[in-house]
């Protein structure tokens, strides 16, 4: 199963030379970046990880890169988001967000039914992943 959040979850997994493309198309905006990572993309799990510091100050779209891969070297079998924020309104506003590396593996989610009084149903979306440890839900199996 392969998770869908985001811009372009619903396209091939983009190469490094169409990640800079956005990138590039954020700084033309004035957006500022940040890289966030996570071993549980559950879609209401909204605080990943943050990579280092947001890049306020950031002209080149390869110093976005440089932190992508770095943080694909220090977490290989985590999900990578790049974050594109719009400060024009006066707060923090997505403006684009994407996934830039998947593990190997994505085991994907389940609907856990529960019937409870007067014949409400109850239902939740559980992740496969947190049926394990943190640090170790995409490992090899």
């Amino acid at each position: 199963m392969r998770i869908t959040q985001g811009t372009f979850s619903h396209l091939p997994d983009l190469t490094d030379e169409e990640i800079a493309a956005q990138v590039a198309y954020a700084l033309e905006q004035g957006w500022s970046c940040s890289i966030e990572f996570t071993d549980d993309p559950h879609p209401r799990n909204s605080y990943w990880e943050m990579w280092g510091l947001p890049m306020f100050d950031l002209a080149d779209p390869a110093g976005a890169l440089l932190e992508v891969n770095e943080c694909r070297r220090a977490y290989p079998d985590q999900y990578i988001r790049f974050n594109a924020y719009d400060a024009r309104y006066g707060r923090q506003t997505t403006a684009l967000s994407f996934i830039v590396q998947r593990p190997a593996h994505e085991p994907g989610f389940r609907l856990d039914r529960e019937e409870t009084s007067d014949r409400r149903v109850r239902v939740r979306m559980h992740p496969y992943a947190l049926d394990r440890p943190q640090g170790e839900r995409y490992g090899q199996r």
